[in-house]
């Protein structure tokens, strides 16, 4: 007999769009993730990654520069490692023109455009969720 908790009534059914990973899917850090799940959050893993990936889907493409100045608490360090990140994962490519100095895009893959949902989600989430706790989007609000 399985335990069941009172009361509880399971979002979706186990073979819906969030069933369990079978054990055989769940991976140690640092190996290739084959939960949907773990596969999701190793392409968005990191601070700022979501940032970064928010503002090329607010413009589709831009370069190092205008990123930059979109997140200006990003060091460049860690927007170039991000930019990096996101490009293995296949959510962006890097255009390089031709030229001097050269240009480069970063632009958005159709699997970058799936992803947002999955931003919009954290968006819409994040600002619930600040609003239950009553915080204030704007910094000059903080005590």
């Amino acid at each position: 007999m399985t335990h069941q908790t009172v009361g509880h009534t399971p979002a979706v059914d186990q073979d819906g769009p969030l069933a369990d990973c079978p054990d055989s899917a769940l991976v140690p850090p640092g190996h290739e993730p084959r939960c949907p799940i773990d596969i999701t959050l190793a392409t968005l893993s990191g601070r700022w990654t979501p940032l970064v990936l928010r503002e090329l889907l607010r413009r589709d493409e831009a370069t190092y520069s205008e990123l930059s100045a979109a997140l200006p608490a990003l060091s460049d360090k860690v927007l170039s490692d991000r930019l990096s990140q996101l490009t293995r994962a296949g959510v962006i490519q890097r255009h390089r023109r031709p030229g001097w100095p050269p240009r480069v895009r970063y632009v958005l893959t159709g699997q970058g455009r799936a992803l947002e949902p999955v931003v919009r989600s954290m968006w819409e989430w994040g600002t619930a969720r600040q609003d239950a706790l009553g915080c204030s989007s704007d910094p000059s609000d903080a005590p």
